[in-house]
């Protein structure tokens, strides 16, 4: 390892050492927002450090002179975020790693003495972490998860800043995160191509969506017209009423065929929320899927009772990866690249404990105590009709600028 991990303050021209992680799930935006960081950062006169892993990487530093940790943290340059800037993904690469919460098999060997339970709150190692590396500043972009624990360390009186970031856009407090947009534009493209199909066998078409507890990548591609109806977590629907609004739905389009979106979390009566399997991540979350497929059985079943005497065929198709792989669009090239910059203003300014956001179509920042202080969800009776199981909107003045997502 080199000897800047082991006195990262080398020269006296530092104003001082600003890190950076990424944590939770990739999403496009992630390497505008380190590029914008780290560009304005070094030429504001900082030091720029990587951790790789998100919190992974803070939690297997090994303290002593000489030791290897270039797998967990790298020193950033203008050279290496440059052109990362223009990809998806995250290059820090990232990790559901919760440092309050690491599993026997999960700490690292160098601890293994110290931290002998079941599950391990590795906290303290974390803090030691970053006073070693000579951090003065961190700035996590994550979503609810990431961002919860980051809320933690600020309380515990590390200079913290917050990028929020989530496919779901579900961080409470700003009216987006990145990522998001980038999730509605695929999810509208691969409706439109995916129609041919449904099209040409006359079929419904059931696509399921990122939404663990809010719907609003389900509900905002609707209101574009990627579908004629969808589902979403924060409502229980009836099976029986989806499968009656899409029989009508197709027999009223000329092609005869229907479309729904369904959140990954939406649950109908009778049957509760459905997981893949039992494993869990580090947040304690068992990994939702297979929604779209039982939905799908479902209104073919039912469907005889609605339409013609006879089951109509679906085709089913979680969309899941695809929608958070690739190339960001331009929005999530451009909000990243401005919460990185909010981030530097906070910081010249000597301001930590604060989450940058965009409100009311305006940018600013909040405390980052507003991530943990409630859940992020569709307002219902605002923004969702129950009885046609579509979003319901009466007027579009004053609302938010992403419309059916207001913090």
């Amino acid at each position: 390892m080199d000897t800047q991990f082991q006195n990262p303050i080398s020269s006296v021209h530092h104003k001082g050492t600003i890190a950076i992680l990424t944590g939770g799930g990739d999403v496009p935006g992630l390497n505008p927002a380190i590029r914008a960081v780290t560009i304005r950062a070094i030429g504001e006169g900082y030091r720029v450090l990587g951790i790789r892993r998100g919190w992974s990487g803070l939690t297997n530093i090994r303290r002593e002179h000489g030791a290897d940790n270039s797998r967990h943290v790298q020193e950033l340059t203008a050279e290496t975020v440059r052109r990362v800037g223009r990809t998806g993904g995250t290059f820090l690469h990232t990790s559901r790693t919760l440092p309050s919460r690491i599993p026997a098999p999960l700490v690292p060997d160098h601890l293994s003495d110290t931290y002998g339970e079941a599950c391990n709150d590795l906290t303290p190692e974390v803090l030691k972490n970053l006073e070693f590396l000579g951090i003065n500043t961190l700035i996590a972009i994550g979503g609810d998860d990431t961002l919860g624990y980051a809320v933690r360390l600020h309380k515990q009186g590390v200079p913290i800043i917050g990028i929020p970031k989530t496919m779901d856009n579900d961080v409470p407090g700003t009216d987006y995160c990145i990522g998001f947009s980038t999730c509605v534009t695929r999810v509208i493209s691969l409706a439109d191509n995916l129609r041919t199909t449904a099209g040409s066998h006359e079929r419904f078409l059931v696509m399921e969506v990122f939404g663990r507890y809010a719907g609003f990548t389900a509900l905002l591609p609707t209101l574009a017209g990627a579908a004629d109806r969808c589902v979403i977590p924060e409502h229980t629907f009836q099976m029986d009423d989806l499968c009656r609004l899409l029989v009508e739905d197709r027999l009223r389009n000329p092609s005869r065929y229907a479309v729904v979106l369904v959140s990954e979390g939406a649950t109908f009566h009778g049957q509760d929320t459905v997981f893949e399997d039992t494993e869990r991540d580090m947040f304690g979350h068992a990994k939702l899927g297979g929604i779209g497929e039982l939905v799908a059985r479902q209104l073919k079943r039912l469907s005889p009772r609605y339409g013609e005497n006879r089951a109509v065929n679906c085709i089913s198709q979680k969309l899941g990866y695809l929608v958070r792989a690739g190339e960001p669009d331009s929005l999530d090239s451009i909000v990243p690249l401005t919460f990185g910059n909010l981030a530097l203003d906070l910081i010249l300014r000597g301001i930590s404990g604060r989450l940058v956001v965009l409100c009311n179509g305006r940018y600013g920042d909040k405390p980052i105590e507003e991530v943990t202080s409630r859940r992020k969800l569709v307002d219902v009776a605002e923004y969702y009709n129950t009885e046609r199981l579509r979003p319901l909107y009466k007027s579009f003045n004053n609302k938010p600028f992403m419309l059916l997502t207001g913090n």
